[in-house]
C-alpha cells in the first residue's frame, strides 16, 4: 500500500491539472470501490472548483467551491494519470496500458483541459465527499497523529507519545496515532538509518517525564530525511506505485535494508549483514551490528 511519500508526489504530480481548477465533466464508471460511491457524487462535483489541495498522512484532500472536501485513498493498487489537453499523453504512456483501461473507475473532465482518470485493479482505494465542517469529525481521519515533515513534529513530541510504550518501536511507528502516515518500508529505513533496534522497546526514546533523549532527537532527524529523499525520488514503486504521467518512482534503488535480506549493511564501516524478521506480521528488515 502506498505510504505518506508516494501519496505527496501523487498529489504534486495533480495539482497543475486540479488546483484551482472546475470540474467540467465527473464520469463514474464504476460506483463501488472500497466502498460505493454517493449516489450523488458525480452531481455534486460537477461545477465546482478545487480550492486546494493537500495530503492528510495517507489520504489526498481536495477542498471544493461547494463547501465539501474530496478525499481519496489510494488502496493498494490505486493510480491517478494525468492526461493533458494538447496531447492527452497518449503517445508514450497511454497506448502502453490499453488492457488496463477497464479498471479506469472515474473520469475527472478539468477547466485545465487536462483529464484526470482514477485506475484501481483490486478496488480498494476509495472516494469521499465530506462537508468541510465535519471534516474533524470524519473518522477516516480522526485520531491520526502529527504530520512527520510538519514543524510540529519533533523529538519532544515523539518521545511524549513513546513514553511508557512496552511495545517495540517499529510497531509504535506504524501506529497511525503516534506518527500519521509512515508505513512498513519507510519505518524500516528510518530506523537503520537512525541506528536504531526495531525490536527496542519504544519507551527508550522517552527520558524522565518522556523527555527525548538522543535516540528520540537521531530518529525524528532520521524519519524527515528519509521521507524527503523518497518524495525527491518520486515515491518507491515495487508493485503498483505510478506517478501521475506514468513513471515509476526510483527510490526502491535507494533503499539501505528494506528488502535486502542477506545484503552487506549500506552503514559506512559497518561489517554487519541486513536480517529479516517477522513483526506483527509484517517483514522487518534490519542490521542487528549497527542498530541496537
Amino acid at each position: 500500500m502506498p505510504e505518506l511519500p508516494e501519496v505527496e508526489t501523487v498529489r504534486r504530480g495533480l495539482e497543475p491539472a486540479m488546483d484551482g481548477k472546475r470540474f467540467v465533466k465527473v464520469e463514474v464508471r464504476r460506483g463501488d470501490l472500497r466502498w460505493p460511491l454517493p449516489k450523488d457524487f458525480a452531481q455534486r462535483l460537477t461545477g465546482t472548483t478545487v480550492t486546494g489541495l493537500g495530503r492528510r498522512a495517507k489520504y489526498l484532500l481536495a477542498d471544493l467551491s461547494s463547501g465539501d472536501v474530496l478525499i481519496m485513498h489510494l488502496g493498494m493498487s490505486g493510480s491517478f494519470h494525468v492526461y493533458a489537453a494538447a496531447d492527452k499523453q497518449l503517445g508514450r504512456y497511454y497506448h502502453d496500458r490499453k488492457k488496463h483501461l477497464a479498471h479506469d473507475h472515474v473520469v475527472f473532465v478539468m477547466s485545465s483541459g487536462s483529464t484526470v482518470t482514477f485506475n484501481d485493479p483490486r478496488r480498494f482505494g476509495s472516494m469521499k465527499l465530506v462537508p468541510r465542517d465535519e471534516l474533524d469529525a470524519e473518522p477516516l481521519l480522526k485520531g491520526l497523529g502529527p504530520e512527520p515533515l510538519g514543524n510540529a513534529f519533533d523529538a519532544a513530541m515523539l518521545a511524549q507519545a513513546c513514553e511508557g510504550k512496552k511495545t517495540s518501536l517499529k510497531a509504535a511507528l506504524l501506529d497511525q496515532r503516534i506518527v500519521a502516515g509512515l508505513g512498513n518500508i519507510y519505518v524500516c529505513e528510518a530506523l537503520h538509518r537512525a541506528r536504531l533496534s526495531p525490536k527496542r522497546q519504544a519507551s527508550t526514546i522517552a527520558g524522565r517525564n518522556g523527555a527525548p533523549n538522543e535516540r528520540a532527537e537521531r530518529l525524528v532527524e532520521a524519519i524527515k530525511t528519509t521521507l524527503n529523499a523518497a518524495i525527491k525520488d518520486g515515491g518507491s514503486s515495487l508493485r503498483d506505485h505510478r506517478l501521475t504521467d506514468g513513471d515509476l518512482g526510483m527510490f526502491q534503488h535507494s533503499f539501505r535494508v528494506y528488502d535486502r535480506e542477506g545484503e552487506k549493511c549500506r552503514t559506512p564501516g559497518c561489517t554487519g549483514t541486513v536480517k529479516r524478521i517477522v513483526q506483527n506480521g509484517r517483514s522487518t528488515f534490519y542490521c542487528p551490528k549497527c542498530q541496537k
